[in-house]
C-alpha cells in the first residue's frame, strides 16, 4: 500500500476535527432554540480534559474495534465510492472514532493501515451532516459528546449489531470443549458454567458502571488506570495481551489436532528428520497463518472472521444432526461428580466467558447505551443456552471417551461430521491475526521512535509472534489443559476479579453494603476457583509432559 496516498487520504489536521466540533456544536444551537443555554454549559462541561492521560497501550482501542466487531448491515448510508471500499470492515465504534497522529504518535503509521484510520475523516468530510447532534448527557456520564481524543464521538452500532458482537466474542472454541468439561467435572459440575455466567453477566455491567464514573474512559486499560493508576492500566494490559497471545497457541493446537484427525497418515521428511502429521500439520498451519499477520489492511479478514459465529453455530448444529438424525445413540450415562478433576472444569468453564476485555469497547460504541444491559442478557443468554446443549449432548454420545473437542469424536464417514471438522479448521485462519494484532500493535508501540516507519520492524516482530505460538503450541499440544489454564488464571482475573476490584476502587464511598458484600463474594470465588483450577491444569500438564 502507498504510504503517501494513506497519509494523504487517512490523515487530517487537527483544524478539521476542530470544524466538525464547531458544526456539532452548531447543529445542537440551531435545533434545540430554548434549551441553547443549558447545551452550552453541557459542552464547556464535556470539554473538559479527560481526567485519564492515556500511556501505553495507547493503540488498544484501534485493536480491539477490530477484533472484537462485526459489519454493520447499514453501513452503506455512508455513501462515498472510498467508504464503500472500506466499508467491508466489522469496525462499528471506530467508524468515527480515529486515533489521531498528535495523541497516538506511535502507530500514527501502524503497518495495519485500518479502516479506523480512515473511514472517520472521509465521512465527515464527504457529508457533515452524518455526525448528528448528540444530546446533551451529565458531565460525569461515559455517554459524552465528546471522546477523549478531542473529537465528536457518534455512536453507530444499534442494538441487533451489539448482541452479535457479544455473541463474535463469547462464542469461540470455547464450545468445543464443554462437553469435555462435563466429563471432567460431571454432571454436577455444570452447575458452575451456571454461576459463571451470572458472575460475568454481573460484572460486565460493573465494568459500564466503571465507564461512566468519569469523562474519557473507553477501554478496559482505561478503567485500570482509573482505579489504580499507571500500574493499573500496565498490569490490565498485560493480562489482556497474554490472554490474546494465548488464544492464538490454541488455534495452533485446534487446527494441528483436526487436521491431524483428518488425515492421520500424513507425514514428511526432512534431511532425515521424519515429520509426523501432529508436527507437520502445525507447522503447515503457522505457514498458511503468518502472511495474515503482515496484511497493512485487515478488512477482509475482519469480514470474513463474522464466520466465527455462524462457525460456532453450524458446529453445534451437526452435531445436534450426528446425534438425533444420524443416531449415533446415547452410549453413557456419565458421573455424577468427579472431584479430583473438578479443577480443570471449572477452568474450561471459566474459559467459555472470557469476552470482558472488549465489552467496553461494545458498550462504547453502541447508539443507545442505555440497551447495553440487555444486549449483555441476550448474549449470555444465548451463548449459555448453546454451551449446555452441547455439554449435554456431547457427554451423552461419547462419554467417558469425550475428546478436548467434540469435532474429534464425531464419525468421520459421516458428511455432518465432516462438515463440523472443516468449519472447525477453516475458521482460525481468519482470527488468528486479529486475535494477534492487539499483542503486536503494542509491542510496535515499543519501537524507538526513529524505527517506526520502517515496515520491516513490524514484520519481524510479528514473524516472531507466529514462531512463538507455533513452539508453544508444539511444546504445549495439550487444547483442553491449556484452555483450562487460560480460564482459570486468566479469565478468572479478566472477567470476575479486575472488574470488581476496579468497580470498589473507582466508585469507593459511593458503594452501597450490598455491591460491596457481592464484589468481596465474587472476588473470593474467583480466588479460589483460579487457584484450585491453575495448579490442577498445570500439575497435569507437566504430568502428561513427562
Amino acid at each position: 500500500m502507498n504510504n503517501s496516498a494513506s497519509e494523504h487520504n487517512f490523515i487530517y489536521s487537527e483544524s478539521e476535527d476542530e470544524d466538525a466540533v464547531k458544526e456539532i456544536s452548531k447543529a445542537e444551537d440551531d435545533g434545540n432554540g430554548s434549551d441553547s443555554s443549558k447545551h452550552s454549559n453541557d459542552n464547556r462541561q464535556q470539554s473538559k480534559p479527560s481526567s485519564v492521560t492515556p500511556a501505553w497501550p495507547q493503540s488498544y482501542r484501534q485493536s480491539i474495534d477490530l477484533y472484537g466487531s462485526v459489519l454493520s448491515p447499514n453501513i452503506s448510508i455512508l455513501g462515498t465510492s472510498s467508504l464503500s471500499r472500506l466499508g467491508s470492515s466489522f469496525l462499528l465504534s471506530s467508524l468515527t472514532r480515529r486515533q489521531t497522529p498528535e495523541i497516538l504518535p506511535s502507530v500514527a503509521k501502524p503497518l495495519l493501515q485500518t479502516v479506523e484510520d480512515g473511514e472517520k475523516p472521509k465521512g465527515r468530510r464527504s457529508s457533515p451532516s452524518l455526525l448528528s447532534p448528540i444530546p446533551s448527557r451529565k458531565p460525569s456520564s461515559r455517554k459524552s459528546a465528546k471522546a477523549s481524543h478531542g473529537f465528536p464521538a457518534t455512536r453507530q452500532c444499534s442494538y441487533g449489531q451489539a448482541v452479535v458482537n457479544g455473541l463474535n466474542v463469547l462464542c469461540g472454541v470455547g464450545i468445543l470443549s464443554t462437553p469435555y468439561a462435563v466429563k471432567e467435572g460431571g454432571w454436577v459440575g455444570l452447575s458452575i458454567l451456571m454461576i459463571f455466567a451470572v458472575l460475568s453477566y454481573y460484572t460486565g455491567i460493573l465494568l459500564r458502571q466503571c465507564l461512566d464514573s468519569q469523562p474519557g474512559l473507553e477501554t478496559y486499560p482505561d478503567i485500570g488506570q482509573a482505579a489504580f493508576g499507571t500500574v493499573g492500566r500496565f498490569a490490565i494490559s498485560i493480562i489482556l495481551y497474554v490472554e490474546l497471545y494465548a488464544c492464538c497457541v490454541e488455534y495452533i493446537i485446534l487446527e494441528t489436532d483436526n487436521l491431524s484427525s483428518l488425515f492421520p497418515n500424513a507425514h514428511l521428511s526432512l534431511g532425515g528428520y521424519e515429520l509426523n502429521s501432529h508436527h507437520l500439520f502445525a507447522l503447515l498451519s503457522t505457514l498458511v497463518i503468518l502472511p495474515t499477520v503482515w496484511l497493512q489492511d485487515l478488512s477482509v479478514l475482519s469480514y470474513i472472521s463474522v464466520g466465527g459465529v455462524v462457525a460456532s453455530i453450524l458446529a453445534v448444529i451437526c452435531l445436534f444432526w450426528v446425534g438425533l438424525v444420524d443416531k449415533v445413540g446415547i452410549h453413557s450415562k456419565g458421573s455424577t461428580l468427579n472431584l479430583t478433576t473438578l479443577p480443570v472444569a471449572i477452568g474450561l468453564y471459566g474459559f467459555c466467558y472470557s469476552g470482558h476485555a472488549v465489552f467496553p469497547n461494545i458498550y462504547t460504541s453502541m447508539a443507545k447505551p442505555s440497551q447495553y444491559p440487555a444486549v449483555l442478557l441476550a448474549s449470555f443468554c444465548i451463548c449459555t443456552s448453546m454451551y449446555v446443549g452441547v455439554a449435554v449432548l456431547g457427554y451423552t454420545m461419547f462419554g467417558e471417551s469425550t475428546a478436548s473437542q467434540f469435532t474429534l469424536n464425531m464419525p468421520q464417514d459421516l458428511v455432518a461430521s465432516k462438515i463440523a471438522l472443516w468449519t472447525t479448521v477453516v475458521n482460525p485462519f481468519t482470527k488468528y491475526a486479529l486475535t494477534m494484532m492487539p499483542v503486536a500493535m503494542s509491542v510496535e508501540e515499543l519501537i524507538p521512535s526513529n524505527h517506526k516507519k520502517s515496515r520491516m520492524y513490524a514484520i519481524l516482530i510479528r514473524t516472531a509472534l507466529v514462531i512463538s505460538t507455533l513452539v508453544v503450541g508444539l511444546s504445549i499440544p495439550f487444547f483442553g489443559l491449556v484452555m483450562a489454564l487460560i480460564g482459570s488464571l486468566l479469565t478468572m482475573l479478566v472477567a470476575l476479579i479486575l472488574p470488581c476490584a476496579c468497580f470498589l476502587s473507582i466508585s469507593r464511598g459511593s458503594v452501597t453494603r450490598f455491591q460491596g458484600c457481592l464484589c468481596i463474594l465474587i472476588i473470593t470465588v474467583a480466588v479460589i476457583s483460579s487457584a484450585f483450577g491453575t495448579y490442577s491444569a498445570l500439575s497435569q500438564i507437566v504430568q502428561n509432559l513427562n
